[in-house]
């Protein structure tokens, strides 16, 4: 097995490998100088890291004190042998997030979980694997004029589509074949995405350090810059800010770290839309002293 010595593995997949980004590639510039921030942080509290492919072969996760997802921005792509990976790793070190939590977020129906602990969703009708989709019904008995269909386990707005009565024909014919091998998630669609976009809140240690607002581009709904959506800088109200932690604090076991992204819902109130706890983009960029906050959250995890 390859030796690597560092006290942290900081997880990523093999496109983000690299150690330099090309002046033009911003996206791996991004990745990089947030790693770089934790890195530093994560060496002031006395500990040592390295960026890891988390699909690397042959790897001994024992030599880690701990594991820390990061950008396994492939693990729904490859959702048989990400799982497969998990349950190896877990027996050999520690996960930053906790293993059990990972679990838990891989799949959105633990929406249905926060519902039951009080926390405002967006609603979500779940269709599941094996079954028929019939779209117009869904929309109908729901009485949504408007809705968003998506994967249960995805990312990137994989297999994301606006659906209304004139287009539920085509995109259930879209959606079927897939079904037989995944879950999919019926939310009404919020017009208020197009205009304000998604607040994103980072949670650390409970607590919230900063926030950044997703917006689409023009005539899109997905605000990943995937799809040509932006970021903004952002100043969240009290408000949104105890709902990101009271969400966090619904966890069991309580996250380390993670992200909260919610949105305004048709009547004008906050909903969660997303837990991201598994690999979440936290921005530290924008503020660097959360990566300080992170690293002395991961090195007692690290001391364990």
């Amino acid at each position: 097995m390859p030796y690597i010595h560092a006290d942290v593995a900081l997880l990523t997949d093999q496109r983000y490998t690299a150690s330099t980004a090309a002046v033009d590639d911003w996206y791996l510039g991004n990745i990089l100088r947030d790693d770089e921030l934790l890195r530093k942080a994560l060496g002031k509290v006395g500990l040592t890291s390295v960026r890891v492919n988390w699909a690397q072969r042959d790897i001994d996760w024992s030599k880690f004190r701990c594991a820390v997802f990061r950008t396994t921005w492939d693990y729904y792509d490859r959702i048989s042998e990400f799982t497969s990976w998990l349950k190896l790793i877990e027996q050999q070190t520690r996960l930053c997030n906790d293993s059990s939590i990972i679990w838990w977020n891989l799949d959105k129906h633990y929406l249905t979980d926060l519902e039951s602990k009080g926390i405002p969703v967006v609603p979500s009708r779940f269709i599941e694997s094996g079954e028929s989709a019939n779209l117009s019904r869904l929309l109908d008995e729901a009485g949504w004029k408007e809705a968003i269909i998506k994967p249960c386990i995805s990312g990137t707005a994989r297999h994301t589509y606006r659906v209304n009565p004139r287009n539920a024909d085509t995109i259930q014919n879209i959606v079927q074949p897939l079904l037989a091998k995944e879950s999919f998630m019926l939310q009404p669609f919020l017009s208020d995405i197009q205009s304000s976009g998604e607040y994103t809140l980072m949670i650390i240690d409970g607590r919230f350090t900063h926030a950044v607002r997703k917006t689409p581009k023009a005539g899109d709904f997905r605000v990943q810059d995937d799809h040509g959506g932006a970021v903004h800088p952002c100043n969240p109200s009290e408000k949104q800010i105890a709902l990101a932690e009271r969400t966090m604090a619904a966890c069991e076991p309580a996250p380390v770290y993670g992200r909260v992204d919610m949105v305004r819902d048709n009547t004008g109130d906050w909903a969660v839309m997303e837990l991201e706890l598994i690999e979440p983009e936290l921005w530290l960029r924008e503020q660097p002293a959360a990566a300080e906050n992170l690293a002395r959250a991961i090195s007692r995890i690290a001391a364990l």
